[in-house]
């Protein structure tokens, strides 16, 4: 793993009141360009992700002199205005569940209590890896029959070395 000032981190970001907001390839591809960004900008090091229907994983380590909440407040500010605009122009009755009115927003497209973990061994990084890349094949999801066949996920990469999204890093380089 590349060392910097901070741990690898594990986060998981939910679309507000669970709805499945990322369903659409298309509304995946946003995730993915947000990603890209970052990584380009050389602000992050991505390890492992999972984009499902109503929520995202993300392991990743933060480049020296980025901090965690400026990274996440502008990615997701990012992907809300990008997704919301992409609502309005496909006429996607979803985003009427997304209406608040907040005196900062009239629509919000993630919960505001992301969770985030540092992860301080390999054992509890592997852990995490493992659970991103089974998450699209358990139970109520079953959206690929293993997890290097779910697309929207670092598994295959993992499998076959391939980065069909230019955004990963193997963990043990």
């Amino acid at each position: 793993m590349i060392r910097f000032e901070h741990y690898p981190s594990f986060s998981t970001f939910t679309n507000f009141n669970w709805l499945p907001l990322l369903e659409k390839d298309s509304y995946k591809e946003i995730i993915i360009h947000a990603i890209k960004t970052r990584v380009d900008k050389q602000e992050l090091t991505v390890y492992g992700f999972v984009i499902m229907p109503n929520h995202m994983h993300l392991i990743f380590q933060l480049h020296d002199g980025v901090i965690l909440a400026n990274f996440q407040r502008d990615f997701l500010k990012y992907t809300a205005k990008e997704l919301i605009s992409k609502y309005r122009q496909s006429g996607d009755s979803i985003l009427d569940r997304c209406f608040v009115n907040d005196s900062d927003r009239a629509f919000q497209i993630w919960e505001r209590n992301s969770l985030h973990i540092d992860l301080f061994s390999e054992r509890v990084f592997m852990q995490k890896l493992s659970y991103v890349h089974h998450n699209p094949i358990k139970g109520k999801w079953q959206l690929a029959n293993s997890p290097e066949d779910y697309y929207w996920s670092s598994a295959r990469f993992y499998e076959t070395g391939i980065d069909d999204f230019g955004i990963l890093t193997h963990w043990r380089e």
